[in-house]
């Protein structure tokens, strides 16, 4: 008997043009795949992270979704969520003009907030948890060691190093300038590492700088997560709403600005990604954290799982 052929759609997410920011195959119909087959198939489309959507199996949501990077699954996360949710809407799974849309996550419901032009769907904002901080790193000289940079460049900036989850956790590092964000040149082993020596449980390293150039962003970053298979991420969705609420927090940006925040991502990969971020409450009272952007489709596929199902 002839194996299925499963369909998926590659998106470029945050972005509006194709070829930049991070890349993601959405399998919009995964029923009867495997959780290793699941797997097996992120590892062969070699992407940050591949997404299967499942009939729902939370009455508060619209489907269930699975996420995958190479290596692990994720219990959630950003890009894939923006761009899973304009895949949806090309398939008319999502009914132009809808408002919301709930995914079923492996942190349980996550709603997405739909703004719509000419019948299209134009910006999608997914609701993340409000932050979870841990306590301030003391060893900076560890941290510098394994992204490849003088411990002066995080000390200076005065700001904690500090793991910060929405959902799921990131070690966000602070660098005194984009020019230094660029040069770090992470060791893959030592940050694969870092977590067991810092005590911490982080899924991957998030650097930026709040230095300001000649564009709009509030913070310029780069993110590593070797562990799961993501030597560096493009864009991380998972990461900025973290990002936000450490920005709103240490007062870095001013309160009118916490609303339309802007995180410029993977320029040094030659993949620009712009990642909305909004942040309702004040620092101690963060009540809503919000990440958004658009996606563009470049491509589709079917793919044939063989035996791995």
């Amino acid at each position: 008997m002839a194996s299925r052929l499963y369909r998926y759609l590659h998106l470029d997410v945050f972005t509006d043009r194709p070829f930049g920011g991070n890349q993601l195959a959405v399998f919009c119909d995964a029923r009867g795949l495997s959780p290793q087959a699941m797997q097996a198939i992120a590892q062969e489309m070699a992407f940050s992270e591949t997404t299967f959507v499942l009939p729902a199996e939370d009455p508060q949501t619209d489907v269930r979704m699975r996420i995958f990077t190479p290596a692990a699954e994720m219990p959630m996360a950003g890009h894939p969520t923006i761009g899973s949710t304009f895949a949806l809407a090309h398939e008319g799974r999502i009914a132009a003009g809808s408002r919301r849309w709930a995914f079923g996550l492996g942190i349980g419901p996550v709603p997405v907030d739909l703004e719509w032009q000419s019948g299209n769907l134009s910006f999608a904002w997914m609701t993340q948890r409000t932050p979870a901080f841990g306590p301030p790193v003391g060893h900076l000289a560890d941290v510098a060691a394994a992204i490849g940079l003088a411990e002066e460049e995080i000390r200076s900036t005065g700001l904690p190093v500090q793991e910060v989850s929405c959902g799921a956790p990131f070690l966000l590092v602070p660098i005194r300038t984009r020019a230094a964000v660029d040069r770090a040149r992470p060791d893959s082993g030592a940050l694969a590492g870092l977590a067991g020596r810092l005590g911490s449980s982080h899924l991957g390293v998030f650097l930026f700088s709040t230095a300001a150039a000649d564009d709009d962003a509030d913070a310029y970053s780069r993110m590593f997560a070797p562990g799961l298979g993501i030597p560096e991420d493009p864009a991380t969705g998972a990461a900025s709403g973290p990002l936000g609420s450490y920005l709103v927090t240490h007062g870095l940006v001013p309160p009118a600005r916490a609303g339309a925040m802007v995180n410029l991502q993977g320029v040094r990969m030659g993949r620009p990604s712009r990642i909305q971020i909004a942040i309702d409450g004040e620092p101690g009272a963060i009540v809503r954290v919000r990440v958004g952007g658009t996606a563009v489709l470049v491509g589709e596929g079917t793919l044939d799982p063989g035996d791995a199902r």
